[in-house]
């Protein structure tokens, strides 16, 4: 029974390998760490050592896939299969819970960020550096453009309290039945004598502020308060 031996390099070979590729890969953990750090200053799951070594990894493969490819004229084998094997890591980042859908611009940052490190794994680095630049301004500020612009629509937590459930409850739904929105709970609990709900509403800057201006007017809730969605992307 035959064997193939894995391939073989001189030192002389993989001294010039090692100095061609030290350069594509801390640019291609310098380009990650762009985007990672947008993220982990949002907090999110997909932070600044995801994106360094995603980003890396990416780079690394590109190159090895030209190097295991040898006199072979199909050099983008290992590299073609990066897109594949990061739809898998994105789709793990993406989670639907009721009727929300979270992580979809991680699992997009994600996939991204595995393209920059091809292109700086293929020396392309003024390519790469461009395309880092391009996705730490979309994620953030392209999404403050458009809570400014009126017409996006981003998911908030309201958290009403009141000493008496029943007229909190008919409270709500009337000030949601009047905007034709429908209550999705996220939390109920009583703290002391006080009834504490939590939900989201999913609608545009304009009208949360009218919802928390009506919510804050009905005698029922002795207080109402607003914030972001921590989940959200």
């Amino acid at each position: 029974m035959l064997v193939t031996l894995p391939t073989h390099f001189t030192a002389i070979e993989q001294m010039s390998f090692w100095q061609g590729t030290t350069t594509r890969l801390l640019m291609a953990c310098a380009m990650g760490a762009v985007v990672g750090m947008e993220r982990e200053s949002r907090h999110k799951a997909s932070g600044l050592r995801t994106n360094m070594l995603i980003c890396m990894g990416a780079a690394l493969f590109t190159m090895m896939s030209e190097v295991l490819a040898g006199d072979s004229a199909n050099k983008g084998q290992v590299a073609s299969n990066i897109v594949q094997g990061i739809g898998f890591l994105g789709a793990g980042l993406i989670l639907h819970t009721g009727n929300r859908v979270l992580g979809l611009t991680s699992a997009a940052t994600v996939w991204v960020v595995a393209a920059v490190g091809m292109a700086c794994g293929a020396g392309l680095y003024l390519e790469a550096l461009i395309a880092a630049l391009i996705v730490f301004f979309a994620l953030r500020f392209i999404g403050v453009l458009e809570a400014q612009s009126g017409w996006k629509r981003f998911p908030m937590l309201y958290e009403v309290r009141g000493s008496n459930a029943d007229t909190m409850f008919a409270a709500i739904l009337s000030v949601l039945d009047r905007e034709h929105l429908r209550l999705s709970i996220v939390e109920r609990d009583k703290v002391g004598v006080l009834e504490r709900v939590t939900f989201t509403l999913s609608a545009s800057s304009a009208r949360h502020k009218l919802l928390l201006e009506e919510l804050t007017a009905s005698n029922a809730a002795d207080k109402v308060v607003a914030f972001r969605d921590e989940e959200e992307d």
